[in-house]
């Protein structure tokens, strides 16, 4: 395995780089990859009142495995490429982003203020553009800091209204707060790490890659929760039914959002990718509007209008400017 310099400008990994170049619906396929995370509630409802969600998270790493290893076999050849560094963007990828991250803000939600880890939480952003200047040299659209700015307030109307969510400042000096952090950091990394990966792999091979590589940290998770496994007896309408949701969820808002994800992270720059993932937000409000008859408020439409006006204005800027990654 050798050592390869990342110090330098990301490319898409497509060899046929004019094919590469001509494709321009990068950034929306960012969006539509991060929106199918929103459907998740559709199939943990059901899933949760069997199974543990490290469980849940488990069985759907081991479902979307069964697809991934083929590929990862078919794909081996650029896996000999890879030096120590690509190694560590990988397992922050599986480890950090999949399963370190979810664990953190659930201890958060646990121990702290829940609108103050929720507030903390949408940051995330800062922390990719930030990381995404550092380690990709990545330089930012036009306006972008004010397009930011625009987001994080459509992001906190759809979570809070025109509500201040917390009372006082010293609410944000505790531990769940410090986990929130710590969780958005690892998200927002996630992004870079996953557009330095697609800058040297197949996005196939790093979707595969990311569900593969989290099973062993998410088998011990599992096992150290110590929770027995509810799953209803073979046969029945129960087990059909929780089986049923157990492929949906893995190959829907697990595998499927992936691959059009990091399909579209191929020609998005991290910075602007980090963005078009406020989408997931939105689509969870529409769920829970439509499915589990939650009222939308006026503020939180207003926050939608506003995160689609940016998601509007970077995908013009992407369309005006050169297809080619800076």
């Amino acid at each position: 395995m050798s050592n390869v310099n990342t110090g330098v400008e990301v490319k898409p990994y497509d060899s046929d780089t004019h094919a590469s170049r001509r494709f321009k619906g990068g950034f929306w396929l960012v969006v539509l990859g991060a929106a199918l995370w929103g459907v998740d509630p559709l199939f943990r409802v059901i899933l949760l009142k069997n199974l543990t969600s490290a469980q849940i998270v488990l069985l759907e790493h081991v479902i979307i495995s069964l697809i991934a290893i083929p590929v990862l076999w078919k794909n081996r050849m650029e896996l000999k490429g890879l030096g120590w560094n690509h190694v560590g963007a990988l397992l922050f990828i599986s480890w950090g982003g999949s399963a370190l991250a979810t664990v953190l803000f659930t201890m958060g939600l646990s121990s702290g203020n829940l609108n103050a880890v929720l507030l903390l939480q949408k940051l995330q952003p800062l922390f990719a553009i930030i990381l995404a200047s550092l380690l990709l040299k990545e330089k930012l659209p036009r306006h972008f800091g004010i397009l930011l700015v625009i987001a994080l307030a459509g992001t906190y109307l759809l979570t809070f209204g025109l509500t201040l969510p917390i009372g006082h400042w010293n609410e944000f000096i505790q531990v769940g707060s410090l986990l929130s952090l710590g969780a958005a950091a690892l998200w927002g990394g996630s992004t870079v790490m996953g557009r330095l990966m697609v800058g040297k792999l197949k996005y196939e091979t790093v979707t595969s890659l990311r569900f593969v590589l989290a099973l062993p940290l998410l088998t011990v998770i599992t096992w150290s929760e110590g929770a027995a496994w509810n799953m209803p007896a073979w046969g029945t309408g129960d087990f059909a039914l929780v089986s049923l949701n157990l492929i949906g969820q893995a190959l829907l808002p697990g595998l499927l959002s992936l691959l059009v994800y990091y399909k579209g992270l191929t020609t998005t720059k991290a910075s602007v990718a980090t963005l078009a993932e406020l989408s997931f937000p939105m689509v969870g409000v529409l769920i829970n509007w439509i499915v589990f008859q939650q009222v939308v408020t006026g503020p939180q439409l207003l926050g939608f209008l506003l995160i689609w006006i940016v998601l509007f204005i970077i995908s013009r800027q992407q369309s005006e400017a050169s297809p080619s990654l800076q």
